[in-house]
């Protein structure tokens, strides 16, 4: 076979969180880290990132016929998946000589169900993609047989003998090995990727991953299956030689940092600020950190290389909560401590809060409505519900406990049984278990009130008639509308009341659901 080549696609459409929804996008590393690898070792790759170009389904299948690859990979993360699954399964039947592969979050814990499922699907990469396709690449310019396929780490396939999973794919030790990622590849002004910082505005930015798994065991996190626990990283001077980079190629003036926990080490935190330092880069930045491992000399040398705005997972105000049921061995002093360093040094702090935990009741959520308004006007807090990813031991309590069934697969769209909100929370399954459906509701809605979000829900009411799809659809947005219009009207009331009414009577610590 002739050298072969590959595009490697973004589906259109899709679910992105909320803060990348408003015309500007963050460029997709894993697929440009995947692209580099393969440019680098002489294969002809093209990325599609269909999303940022404003196509449909049929818009990618014409580029796919015009382009002619002989493997085309979809990326697939869990809230996208069905549009992943939808643009493989029309690519196959308009290109059925072309090998259609998925890869990303999602597959990597459901390959048998993915390959089960989806018959237009011929290939699955599980955990780190670059040395899969590399050598996938290989196999196919060799001729792509069984047992060449077979050799594949990491490689799910079907064979004749049925679906084939090949043993896991051996992580990368030394990340610097890897290119950067194939920036030029995409339409990069496109994305419109910016940062507002404060006092100076919206600058132009990139994003940059510099390390990959975390230690930690937080029961609903994907990151340890995904990554692993060991921590791998690239570099100080190839992270900086990496924002220079992008300072120069793409007029970068701010980094987001998209690192799970990005001060895993404070050794080499120190050693990236003094790097930063000392070439004199002027840079604003982004990142998330874990809260036990920060101490105020350290945010203060952050602050000086360029640190504006910081991201934390506080996740429940409840101790118990925190400690017995998420595995998080912090408490609210610390979370306290880091509020106040970073409102002293300037630096936005952004706590992350998630209701619905298991065995979560309605008083332990309110310990988290309580912390948040300690914080209030000191941080802007993010909050969800609590989602079920594959591959997490939250999955596993969530079957043990028939909030997932037994048999659920992730292929199956509208499963009547598991509750989803795809035009709020994207199409993830919700863990909704001891909290009652309009306690949550309240939670989420005392949240934007706590955070000074003037929540529209008019906005909303196009994308959620959209999805309504079941009578159960139907019935949690009905639930969720009047719990916010009387929300709302108990706030008029207390405005009109003027000072006599206390400042807490919307609180909801006042009622029992």
């Amino acid at each position: 076979m002739a050298q072969p080549k590959m595009m490697l696609v973004t589906p259109p459409g899709g679910y992105f969180a909320e803060r990348w929804s408003h015309g500007v996008m963050m460029p997709e590393l894993g697929i440009l880290y995947l692209a580099a690898v393969l440019e680098k070792e002489g294969f002809e790759v093209s990325v599609l990132p269909s999303h940022v170009l404003g196509m449909e389904e049929a818009d990618v299948i014409g580029e796919v016929e015009g382009y002619k690859p002989d493997l085309v990979g979809v990326t697939c993360t869990t809230e996208n998946r069905f549009e992943s699954f939808r643009l493989v399964t029309r690519m196959k039947e308009a290109c059925p000589e072309t090998l259609t592969i998925i890869g990303g979050p999602h597959p990597t814990h459901t390959a048998q169900d993915c390959l089960a499922n989806l018959p237009n699907l011929d290939m699955v990469a599980r955990g780190e993609g670059e040395s899969t396709l590399f050598e996938l690449m290989q196999a196919l310019k060799a001729g792509g047989e069984e047992r060449d396929l077979r050799k594949i780490q990491g490689l799910s396939f079907r064979a004749q003998g049925g679906i084939v999973h090949n043993e896991k794919r051996t992580r990368v030790r030394d990340l610097d090995d890897f290119p950067m990622p194939a920036r030029h590849l995409i339409p990069y002004e496109k994305y419109n990727f910016t940062m507002d910082v404060p006092g100076i505005g919206p600058l132009p930015a990139c994003n940059l991953m510099t390390t990959r798994g975390c230690p930690f065991t937080c029961t609903f996190c994907a990151t340890p299956t995904n990554w692993g626990r060991t921590v791998r990283a690239h570099s100080v001077a190839r992270v900086v030689d990496e924002i220079e980079h992008c300072q120069e190629t793409y007029g970068s003036k701010a980094v987001w940092f998209y690192d799970d926990t990005f001060n895993v080490s404070r050794k080499r935190m120190y050693a990236l600020c003094d790097e930063i330092l000392e070439r004199r880069l002027d840079i604003h930045w982004f990142c998330e950190v874990r809260i036990d491992l920060l101490d105020e000399r350290v945010l203060e040398r952050m602050r000086e290389a360029g640190l504006y705005y910081m991201g934390f997972g506080v996740e429940s105000g409840c101790e118990r909560i925190r400690k017995e049921v998420i595995l998080k061995k912090f408490d609210r002093a610390q979370a306290r401590k880091i509020v106040d360093w970073s409102h002293k040094l300037g630096i936005i702090t952004n706590p992350f809060y998630i209701f619905s935990h298991p065995t979560e009741t309605w008083e332990d959520a309110l310990e988290t409505i309580d912390i948040m308004e300690e914080f209030k006007g000191k941080t802007t807090p993010t909050i969800s519900i609590m989602h079920v990813y594959p591959g997490t031991p939250l999955e596993k309590t969530a079957k043990d406990l028939g909030v997932l069934p037994k048999d659920y697969s992730w292929t199956v769209e509208r499963d009547p049984r598991v509750i989803t909100l795809p035009a709020a929370q994207g199409h993830v399954p919700l863990f909704v278990h001891k909290l009652k459906w309009s306690q949550i509701c309240e939670l989420m809605f005392r949240w934007s009130f706590i955070g000074g979000r003037h929540y529209s829900i008019w906005k909303k009411i196009p994308r959620v008639l959209r999805s309504i799809r079941s009578r159960g659809d139907f019935k949690r947005y009905a639930i969720m509308a009047a719990v916010y219009f009387r929300l709302k009207i108990q706030a008029k009331l207390r405005a009109r009341k003027g000072p006599k009414c206390p400042a807490n009577s919307l609180n909801v610590s006042q009622r029992k659901g």
